[in-house]
């Protein structure tokens, strides 16, 4: 699906890619993971046409991004971040129908997907009728995944999408991601700076960065029991209480 190429990106002096070489599969959600700064945001960004390699190359289903239709190749990407990034003075409906009517989309094939996505997100048409403003912060992320998947993409990146969330609702977010990811069988690339997380929604690969570069990648076994060096080691330590509750209490 995506194929990451030797790929170096630097904002000014500071290195925030390094020569990343990274490739997903079909049907197969992908965590990227790492401290503050390691480039895993970055990364995403780059997936998601949003920032430009200084260096290496990205395809996209064979297709190289420095030759494509980046605006074709976006409406086939869903994309969601952190506290939603929803249009303030539109409704949730409005902004989950923008995607669609920028495609050229008619009403009615509009609102038959808006429709069907609330029914899989679990929100109400007058939660729908509400201004971001008016939402809670577990609702602002459902509208923003509706607007990442109205178009049907063949593929979703994820930024922090439950990062801002207070722990009770991105518990229940968690179980609903892994749910729909189950349903909708599309390839996922998310970010999260949570190891549990990381382990509860992508526990067969999990890609933990640092500094720029792939320390380590594999299954949360594979990290905890093999680690490939010290840094990798610690950071799971760090984090292997959390996973043992969410994994194991929520499987």
């Amino acid at each position: 699906m995506f194929v990451v190429d030797n790929v170096h990106k630097s904002f000014g002096r500071h290195v925030a890619l390094a020569g990343v070489h990274l490739d997903t599969r079909v049907g197969r959600t992908t965590a990227l993971i790492g401290p503050s700064g390691c480039g895993k945001s970055t990364l995403i960004r780059v997936l998601a046409t949003l920032l430009s390699p200084d260096r290496g190359e990205v395809t996209f289903h064979g297709e190289r991004y420095a030759a494509a239709d980046l605006l074709a190749v976006r409406r086939r990407i869903g994309y969601a971040i952190q506290s939603g990034g929803l249009f303030p003075h539109l409704t949730a409906w409005a902004n989950v129908e923008l995607p669609a009517r920028r495609a050229g989309w008619k009403r009615d094939r509009s609102r038959a997907r808006i429709e069907q996505l609330a029914e899989m997100v679990h929100l109400t048409p007058d939660t729908l009728r509400r201004f971001p403003g008016e939402l809670s912060g577990g609702q602002r992320q459902r509208v923003a995944l509706m607007r990442a998947l109205v178009l049907d993409p063949e593929a979703l990146l994820l930024d922090e999408p439950l990062g801002a969330l207070d722990p009770l609702i991105r518990a229940d977010l968690q179980r609903e991601l892994r749910e729909l990811f189950d349903e909708l069988g599309k390839t996922v690339v998310l970010v999260t700076h949570d190891l549990a997380e990381a382990a509860y929604l992508a526990p067969d690969d999990i890609v933990v960065l640092r500094e720029g570069r792939i320390e380590q990648r594999g299954t949360f076994a594979e990290l905890r029991h093999s680690p490939a060096d010290e840094f990798v080691e610690r950071f799971v330590e760090a984090q292997t209480a959390r996973v043992r509750v969410l994994v194991e209490g929520g499987s």
